[in-house]
């Protein structure tokens, strides 16, 4: 059984405030996550000062007058906030990572002593940032928003040609939230079969349901966004899930990896015993004396199913009785002669 790798999205869902964002690693660590992610960039380095809000940071945020670089301003993280949330991960037994939107913030996760990097949606097509991500991971997560196949192989192809590490890729969609309709959760599979890698999903839709669906199909890494109130002030908290329905979605997805079990068809262990009470043998319909001919209305199915088979009813058809056997005895070979 695989077991899926689960990173808690706590992303920039901290609003700036550190004490904010330890409660975000307090709620993913009890709720079993493997990684609570967070992300890390200078604003100024990020965006330029033309740079508008998408349409759901308008909509989740109160000030229209921002453009999107002073938004992220307010939600940077300092070198020094880095370190205090790496230190109470540990704390917590919890694993930190954090995606980087820049080279220097690239830069600073290696400091930090991180060997698994997160490409999101957006850098995909940024050339010096994936050559530069290449050199410094052991390990890649790549988000696929927005993307097309071709973007996908380019973006492989430059990390291919510059390192060994693990590449794992993510099917996503970056509309927050994310249209039921428009999830196209197959063409994570198409991924998997076209790339030869390690697939997921790393998911903006609302509710729980998509990424258990994705498990269920193979998802092999799970990123999903949460908050401690959907209600609070930010571009993602309302596309993200509250404590609760982290706790509720990594307990579903569990179970769903016990359920996938093997392609083996098989009783389970647990069913076993159910074998000769739910299926039936051959009985008979009526009293029969020693030496008559077995025929064909003499016999009847019957539970238990610890006798013989009813698959065996043809085989015997004609056979004679040892015996005298009344009516609703069930048959075995040694009451049976030819």
């Amino acid at each position: 059984m695989n077991r899926t790798l689960i990173i808690a999205e706590a992303g920039v869902n901290h609003n700036g405030d550190i004490n904010l964002a330890k409660k975000l690693i307090d709620v993913a660590a009890e709720a079993g996550a493997d990684y609570v992610k967070f992300q890390t960039f200078k604003a100024a380095k990020l965006v330029s000062v033309e740079a508008k809000k998408a349409d759901y940071q308008n909509k989740n945020t109160t000030n229209s007058t921002e453009n999107q670089l002073q938004m992220l301003q307010k939600l940077e993280l300092s070198e020094k906030q880095h370190y205090e949330l790496m230190s109470y991960c540990c704390e917590k037994k919890i694993k930190f990572l954090s995606t980087a939107f820049d080279l220097d913030s690239l830069e600073f996760l290696k400091k930090l002593g991180l060997k698994l990097f997160k490409i999101p949606s957006g850098e995909l097509t940024n050339l010096p940032y994936l050559e530069r991500i290449a050199e410094l991971a052991e390990e890649i997560i790549i988000s696929t928003g927005m993307s097309n196949m071709e973007e996908i192989e380019e973006t492989i192809a430059v990390l291919r040609g510059k390192t060994s590490a693990k590449i794992s890729v993510l099917h996503c969609n970056t509309e927050y939230p994310t249209p039921f309709g428009d999830v196209n959760l197959l063409a994570m599979k198409t991924l998997k079969d076209h790339f030869g890698v390690s697939i997921g999903y790393s998911d903006h839709t609302v509710g729980i349901e998509v990424p258990i669906a994705a498990v269920a199909l193979g998802a092999e890494i799970i990123e999903k966004h949460f908050t401690l109130d959907k209600t609070m002030e930010g571009p993602d908290h309302a596309a993200s899930i509250e404590p609760h329905e982290l706790t509720d979605m990594m307990r579903a997805i569990r179970n769903i990896e016990s359920a996938l079990g093997s392609s083996v068809k098989r009783p389970s262990e647990s069913e076993l015993h159910n074998i000769a009470i739910a299926r039936k043998s051959i009985h008979l319909s009526r009293a029969k004396l020693s030496g008559s001919q077995i025929k064909e209305d003499d016999l009847e199915m019957l539970r238990p199913g610890d006798g013989i088979s009813p698959m065996k009813f043809r085989n015997i058809l004609g056979l004679k009785c040892k015996f005298d056997l009344p009516k609703g005895h069930k048959l075995s070979f040694n009451d049976l002669d030819k």
